[in-house]
């Protein structure tokens, strides 16, 4: 009797891990091939948290407009390349609201399509309504969402946020660290905010981190200087963004 219940038990975890592994394809392959046929190459990946302001309200509390600045810069992305129909380089955000709504908003101001990668939560998110329809990707597991993050990604574009946002930005911090992706220019928006969460250079001070491991992120507090660091970046590492025509 112990022993068919044993077996019971086995063929219930196998079917368990099977399904599973076809989850777990699924949240790969289902957003790879579509990406794939779309002819995207490379993204512009972008987080920030989601309880940032429009630029009115922003503007009403005396506070940055760090919404504003995010739109513009999906714009910019958008308008990259041969313009808005050319996919190869594509805005990438978390597809929630709040600074990702800004960056996917930008870049349908100017009819570009850009890329949301929603995660199912225990308090439901739902994409934000200026992600592309068939860009609009929902993930059961952070794994696969973070893998798709990093896949294509030629920049992280870090605004100000909440864990959600950090989360993304010391992984993608250590990833570069210790060589596990090719490197990347890492952007945070706003210095005084950044500052105000973290100091580096206590980490160098304790010999928790090296001198170089400074120079994995830079600062910006505009649309078009994140850009501009970007393009020097990748022109600098002799391998130019695609949308780059070298002006």
């Amino acid at each position: 009797m112990q022993m068919s219940i044993d077996h019971q038990e086995m063929a219930g975890s196998r079917e368990h891990l099977n399904d599973r592994s076809e989850r777990l394809s699924e949240d790969y392959l289902g957003p790879e091939r579509i990406m794939r046929k779309l002819g995207i190459e490379q993204t512009i990946v972008v987080f920030g948290g989601t309880r940032i302001p429009e630029s009115d309200e922003a503007m009403r509390l005396g506070r940055i407009d760090y919404y504003g600045i995010a739109r513009e810069f999906g714009a910019i992305v958008g308008r990259s390349g041969s313009g808005p129909a050319d996919c190869r380089l594509t805005l990438m955000t978390g597809a929630g609201p709040g600074i990702m709504e800004a960056a996917n908003r930008g870049a349908a101001d100017v009819g570009a399509k850009s890329i949301g990668l929603n995660i199912k939560l225990a308090n439901a998110q739902f994409p934000n309504p200026y992600v592309s329809p068939e860009l609009s990707f929902e993930f059961r597991y952070f794994a696969m969402r973070k893998l798709h993050f990093m896949l294509r990604a030629k920049a992280l574009v870090a605004f100000p946020g909440g864990f959600g946002t950090m989360d993304e930005l010391f992984e993608t911090l250590n990833l570069v660290q210790n060589r596990k992706i090719p490197p990347l220019p890492v952007i945070l928006v706003g210095e005084e905010f950044w500052r105000g969460f973290f100091r580096p250079e206590f980490l160098l001070e304790r010999g928790t981190i090296d001198q170089q491991d400074l120079d994995l992120f830079v600062y910006a507090e505009t649309a078009e200087q994140i850009w501009e660091l970007i393009v020097r970046f990748h022109r600098t590492g002799g391998a130019p963004l695609l949308c780059d025509t070298g002006v």
